[in-house]
């Protein structure tokens, strides 16, 4: 079983729902500020060296298993801040991660419980809490999706009547199924240059998930052999992109407006988790407009083949010389 981790980059996270107006507070009133967050305690030791493993729950278990993780809850708060803990549906659409609203439920939140349920977090303090999930022995297979949300309970302001409460949460990837977890694998199948409606250069990448495993994808791109020989970057994926089973969907880069419009070779390099994919084209930016995709360059699979077809050369090879070594020692013990 592998695991664990948290819902949007970082280790500590706030997403208000729903915010209050401001207004003014009476002296006498304890006034809390701050953000709630919420993080992985325990990793399994096989995945002790993916960076994805450490910030959201990526299990794979058998119909019939338990899993259990350790979260932490924290708060900058200056006074206690009493939250519920609690699990919900989530789905990958449209290359986001999305929780879904409230407490809807599907397989994976009916699983799983979360203990306590409620708790206080002292001031700037943290408090442990434990997420179990029970897989049904009639459980059936493939990868489902959920979130642990840690929500503040509402409160309202006396001077406004409004309401206001937040939340963050824990991604869950769930794989179910015998043996072990199925490969997670992935291609850059195109690289195209464009320009934003503001004018900015772009690069958009095409990638399709050709494994058994969700991605997030995170990574860098590096621009070579530009005009008078210039380079750039490397410049981030700064908005991670997740992409469901079977599913297709672009990587933009944003990149500085002053960029030569080329031609680059362009090189880039996406990772999920411990899986990482490079490939690389030559483009040059259009005056406006997205250009035509462009068949991306996969370095990695073209040493494949190469390999592929001298393993194949000296195979044709050896058998040839072990046939015209037996044809010419069965002549050789023929009688004379």
């Amino acid at each position: 079983m592998h695991g664990s981790r948290r819902l949007f980059p970082g280790l500590l996270v706030a997403a208000a729902l729903a915010i209050a107006c401001h207004a003014p507070v009476a002296a006498d009133e304890p006034t809390r500020s701050g953000s709630i967050g919420v993080r992985i305690v325990d990793v399994p030791l096989l995945a002790a060296n993916d960076p994805r493993a450490r910030l959201y729950i990526v299990d794979h278990a058998a119909p019939g298993t338990r899993i259990e993780r350790q979260i932490e809850v924290s708060t900058t708060s200056t006074i206690p801040t009493p939250v519920e803990l609690y699990p919900a549906a989530a789905s990958i659409e449209d290359g986001r991660f999305t929780g879904a609203p409230g407490r809807t439920a599907n397989n994976v939140s009916q699983w799983t419980t979360v203990e306590p349920g409620s708790l206080d977090i002292p001031a700037r303090g943290s408090v442990t809490a434990t997420v179990v999930i029970d897989i049904p022995a009639d459980a059936t297979e493939g990868e489902q999706y959920g979130v642990i949300w840690v929500q503040t309970r509402p409160s309202a302001d006396a001077s406004t009547g409004v309401a206001q409460t937040n939340r963050v949460g824990i991604r869950m990837y769930l794989s179910i199924g015998p043996g072990g977890s199925p490969t997670t694998d992935f291609e850059i199948t195109s690289l195209a240059a464009g320009r934003a409606t503001d004018g900015s250069p772009i690069i958009l990448a095409n990638v399709t998930n050709t494994g058994g495993r969700a991605l997030d994808l995170l990574g860098s791109l590096t621009l070579n052999d530009g005009p008078g020989g210039l380079t750039a970057g490397p410049f981030p994926v700064n908005v991670a992109v997740t992409i469901g089973i079977g599913q297709m969907e672009p990587v933009r880069i944003h990149l500085d407006p002053q960029l030569p419009a080329g031609p680059w070779t362009a090189e880039l390099t996406l990772s999920s988790g411990l899986v990482e994919r490079t490939a690389s084209a030559t483009l040059t930016f259009p005056d406006s407009g997205m250009t035509a995709a462009i068949p991306a360059q996969q370095p990695s699979n073209t040493l494949l083949i190469a390999a592929l077809i001298l393993i194949v050369a000296l195979s044709i090879s050896l058998v040839a010389i072990l046939t015209w070594f037996l044809v010419n020692r069965s002549r050789s013990h023929q009688p004379k």
